[in-house]
């Protein structure tokens, strides 16, 4: 298990009527999902040892998730079954003019907790994802997320976060999300977030000023992703412009997980001292890789990879 992930494996109820606001949808998609789960399928389907540590319900959406991840080489030993709670279940529906129509059921993802946790041993593992959405959110979850974070310092293993910002599961309290985000901002090696998060964690409005920000509060390598403008690579004070894979987007859900899977990756035999000792060009293909994956994600409809895509970054 080079690359642990952690948070939230669910369920995404989509809409597949066209521009129907969930009120008025009748047909939907069980789609597996969960950024943290997301990143494990895309390493897991480059070749990558992963595993997930999660929780969901004892029932059949469950078991959907754990054949899904398994599907793609993603170890399941360390997600947790409940029988109190449900597993967590998004309903979304895709509108034309771009918005989402949005209900979150949070079940059991929000009941991992620090004693689940303590059983993973580390030793073997090299990086440690922090990419949940929910971690942010109050509840046993977000104990076990800070608590992990020092566990994980403490033992000299890479940290990777990502916000994971979702407006709708923090309508009136971005402020905390701030602040327990720029908590792990200050302590991971390294860190993605989405042009939207830059901006709303700095309180910039332009892209440029929010990445000089952020590395002036982190020494992490951080990356800010740009959609269809590639990406920027922010490293040791100065901003690269590394550009976008042209592609025709089906989809842009789980691009972003995508691309922080296809960069784990690649890290996934580094010490932390080791990510420090890469070069500016070493970096450059990297990143570049990641928005390889990026573009691929867009492609085909779903958070999770299609099977059999090949390796993406070799």
């Amino acid at each position: 298990m080079n690359i642990l992930c952690i948070g939230e494996a669910l369920i995404d109820m989509v809409c597949t009527d066209k521009d129907s606001p969930l009120s008025q949808g009748t047909h939907f998609q069980a789609k597996p999902g969960g950024a943290p789960a997301n990143v494990a399928a895309f390493i897991g389907v480059l070749g990558g040892e992963t595993a997930l540590a999660a929780k969901i319900g004892n029932d059949a959406f469950g078991d959907k998730l754990i054949h899904t991840l398994e599907s793609f080489g993603v170890s399941t030993r360390w997600i947790s079954r409940s029988n109190e709670y449900f597993t967590t279940m998004a309903f979304v529906s895709l509108m034309q003019n771009g918005e989402r129509d949005f209900i979150f059921n949070r079940g059991a993802d929000g009941m991992l907790t620090t004693e689940d946790l303590d059983t993973i041993p580390l030793q073997d593992t090299s990086i440690i994802h922090f990419g949940s959405a929910t971690a942010f959110l109050a509840g046993p979850l977000q104990t076990a997320y800070r608590h992990m974070l020092q566990k994980t310092l403490a033992q000299n293993k890479i940290v990777s976060f990502d916000p994971n910002y979702r407006q709708l599961l923090f309508p009136a309290n971005q402020e905390s999300f701030v602040a327990q985000s720029q908590h792990f901002l200050s302590n991971c090696h390294f860190c993605k977030c989405s042009e939207e998060e830059a901006l709303m964690l700095t309180g910039k409005a332009i892209i440029a000023e929010a990445a000089a920000l952020l590395m002036a509060r982190s020494n992490a390598v951080i990356t800010v992703t740009l959609g269809s403008r590639g990406s920027l690579l922010c490293l040791n004070g100065e901003i690269f412009d590394i550009p976008a894979i042209p592609t025709t987007c089906i989809d842009s859900t789980g691009a972003g997980d995508a691309f922080v899977g296809a960069v784990l990756y690649q890290l996934r035999d580094k010490t932390p001292n080791e990510l420090t000792q890469l070069s500016p060009g070493d970096w450059h293909r990297i990143i570049a890789e990641g928005n390889k994956a990026g573009a691929h994600a867009c492609t085909y409809f779903g958070a999770m990879p299609e099977k059999n895509t090949g390796n993406q970054s070799e």
